[in-house]
């Protein structure tokens, strides 16, 4: 399907506008509480059966609101949410999914604490918390990487992603979730319109907003927001503090196009903002700005490792800092790193065209990583107005280049501030990097480094290398 028309510098506000515009109002303005359905809220009983019951009598009634009034902790197993219904958990209630596999459905792509599929106009609000109890899927704690529970009897799923996830949106459209915290999950977070297993596909017209998402900053597998094959998305006044990638677009079954992502905050042992690697189709007119990314250990990246292309994207007016963690947490330190290569020998290579970053500022342990493959060039490329200080402050290992998932894996390396490999078209305008020389130990501290490769058509303007204290 080919993406409408849209104004790439324009997109944040205009897109914004339009999604609001067109977004549906529930058809009623009914209100129904699960109280009155005989919710107990008290944490210990569960409460699904009536929160259950409120949510489909008010999509008998055409649509409205169904309220989790406060005080009260709300126990349940999965709740279906239906079309032109908005699940509103009220400041000082909780939504508590349950511990237990019987809990979820018998399939393990639709295990989450709350689901809704092929809905309309559905959503979720009202300034309380959804939690789902991620410590309980704990096995064994570690400040390196939690060991995770894995409910995987049946084959349905492997390893330790087998856990349940928090809020899931299928095949639908018109979504919107504003106003919301989501505390403590199992395994991802948010995955808007999941039509099978791991997997978004299909939504269209979703409208994220003050979204507040918390996690142990030791589990992996527990994204922010991933979104997959998935179109006209707005994501703005967010904050993501969580052990793994944060903003995630997927293509899996289709494209993914006309997606924003504004006034957002975030910390991550992994990527703060990821594209892939799951990359079998294209994406196309994507748009970040205004971001605040804190001690990740990634700030940009992209992994397009399935063939997929990507064109048309925008990265502005964005603050950061990047630092190692420990090796098995994918991420070196990089504040931008765009890769395209094969995952397998015989996977497609895809192309990156078309990627700006403007008014970008970042105190990083790692510099810049620029790969492309042999038949799959980075085109393109411009940096404008960008201030990359390097220093290090953490004791671990640096000198790799990270090619992962598949291609060369993990390469030995000397130090750069900016890496290239397989380029046609970079321009730096105002581009400056700043060495704290007193804290690079172990840098080998080369500004540019070429890879013997494919490397033209470079433009260098007002471009600096710079000792700072």
């Amino acid at each position: 399907m080919a993406s409408p028309p849209l104004q790439l510098a324009a997109a944040p506000l205009l897109l914004l506008l339009l999604l609001v515009v067109v977004v549906p109002a529930a058809r009623s303005n009914r209100v129904f509480s699960v109280a009155d359905y005989g919710a107990a809220g008290d944490g210990s009983r569960y409460d699904t059966a009536a929160i259950q019951a409120a949510v489909d009598a008010c999509a008998a009634a055409g649509g409205g609101r169904v309220l989790l009034p406060a005080p009260g902790s709300y126990l349940t197993a999965t709740v279906h949410l239906r079309s032109r219904v908005v699940l509103e958990v009220a400041p000082g209630a909780r939504l508590l999914g349950g511990t237990r596999q019987a809990d979820y459905p018998p399939e393990s792509r639709r295990w989450y604490v709350v689901l809704a599929e092929n809905t309309t106009g559905a959503g979720i609000t009202g300034g309380g918390e959804i939690n789902g109890q991620g410590g309980a899927f704990v096995v064994t704690p570690s400040e390196v990487k939690n060991v995770m529970v894995s409910w995987n009897a049946t084959g349905d799923c492997l390893g330790d992603e087998c856990r349940p996830r928090l809020v899931g949106f299928i095949d639908s459209k018109d979504v919107r979730i504003h106003d919301i915290t989501l505390n403590q999950p199992a395994y991802w977070w948010l995955y808007t319109c999941i039509a099978r297993s791991l997997h978004l596909v299909r939504c269209d017209n979703t409208v994220i907003r003050n979204v507040s998402i918390f996690g142990d900053f030791n589990s992996p597998n527990n994204d922010g927001i991933d979104i997959t094959d998935s179109n006209n998305t707005v994501i703005t006044d967010c904050h993501i503090d969580t052990g793994d990638d944060a903003l995630c677009p997927k293509s899996t079954a289709g494209p993914v196009y006309n997606l924003t992502a504004t006034n957002c905050w975030i910390r991550t042992k992994s990527c703060a903002i990821k594209f892939g690697s799951a990359s079998f189709f294209n994406f196309n007119k994507l748009v970040f700005d205004n971001i605040t990314i804190v001690d990740s250990h990634r700030g940009f990246g992209m992994q397009i490792r399935d063939g997929g292309n990507v064109s048309h994207v925008l990265f502005s007016n964005i603050k950061m800092s990047t630092r190692y963690y420990h090796p098995l947490w994918w991420g070196r330190a990089e504040p931008i790193y765009i890769t395209t290569c094969p995952r397998h020998p015989d996977s497609k290579e895809g192309t990156i065209s078309d990627i700006r970053f403007i008014n970008i500022s970042s105190v990083s342990e790692n510099g810049v990583f620029l790969a492309g493959s042999k038949h799959g060039l980075l085109r393109n490329l411009k940096f404008k107005n960008v201030d990359l200080t390097y220093k290090r402050w953490t004791n671990y290992t640096g000198g790799l280049y990270d090619y992962r998932p598949g291609c060369e894996e993990m390469v030995k390396h000397k130090t750069g501030g900016m890496m290239l490999e397989h380029i046609s078209g970079l321009e730096m305008d105002n581009v400056r990097m700043r060495w704290a020389r007193g804290s690079l130990k172990g840098w080998d501290v080369n500004p540019i480094l070429f890879q013997p490769s494919t490397v033209d058509k470079l433009s260098f303007h007002d471009w600096q290398s710079v000792d700072v204290q």
